[in-house]
């Protein structure tokens, strides 16, 4: 995954119509409708939230980020999983340039929407110039997706006050026009060669003490 970050795929750059996509799921973003609406900051006074509120419901927010490009393309469903990410695939893929691309990597976690062999092999089958790259499953902090997403959650949800779903699918999909008007990639910075690094400085595990049972055995002989 590292490797395509630095535009390369089993040793070889990366062809230049070739796309990258990191893809996952932002999930269970509630619509909190506030007793009062919060105020705004004003000079020497930072701005107030109410704290109680009603539950309007949840969604799930769904995106593909351009690692090549810098744009997103993203969608609002009811809950996650094999459909949801699903159509998720089949909106982006309709599109130009991934639709004639030779090659379409798609990064994503070990999350169930998108597990193992059977998520690559399926979408494969659907998409032949899609190539589905799963992350180790402690390293999904190295999705790119993850850093728009914490854009998302400053800018768009915080404070999260809304009247009801489709006030945060509006905004959201509104947020997410307004963006792509101005995106470009992030300035990606960590490198194989730093993961490398970085588990070299390790120190070693600790030598296991011996179990009970291996103790026992050792007297028993």
């Amino acid at each position: 995954m590292l490797d395509l970050y630095a535009g390369t795929w089993e040793g070889q750059p990366l062809a230049p119509d070739d796309c990258l996509l990191s893809a996952d799921e932002k999930t269970s973003i509630q619509a909190r409708v506030r007793c009062h609406p919060a105020t705004p900051p004003r000079p020497g006074q930072a701005m107030r939230v109410e704290h109680e509120y009603a539950r309007g419901g949840a969604l799930a927010y769904l995106a593909a980020w351009d690692v090549r490009h810098g744009r997103v393309v993203g969608r609002c469903e009811a809950t996650t999983g094999i459909a949801s990410f699903g159509r998720l695939v089949a909106q982006v893929m309709a599109q130009e340039p991934y639709r004639s691309a030779p090659r379409v990597f798609w990064v994503v976690d070990n999350g169930s929407s998108h597990r193992g062999d059977a998520a690559a092999q399926r979408l494969r089958a659907q998409y032949p110039n899609l190539i589905l790259v799963h992350l180790p499953v402690p390293a999904s902090w190295l999705n790119q997706i993850a850093i728009f997403f914490s854009i998302v959650q400053r800018k768009v949800l915080t404070p999260n006050d809304f009247p009801d779903l489709a006030a945060v699918e509006r905004r959201l999909l509104a947020f997410e026009t307004l963006y792509n008007d101005t995106a470009v990639p992030f300035h990606w910075r960590f490198t194989q060669q730093d993961l490398v690094a970085r588990l070299a400085a390790l120190p070693d595990p600790p030598t296991p003490l011996p179990s009970a049972q291996t103790t026992e055995r050792h007297r028993a002989a």
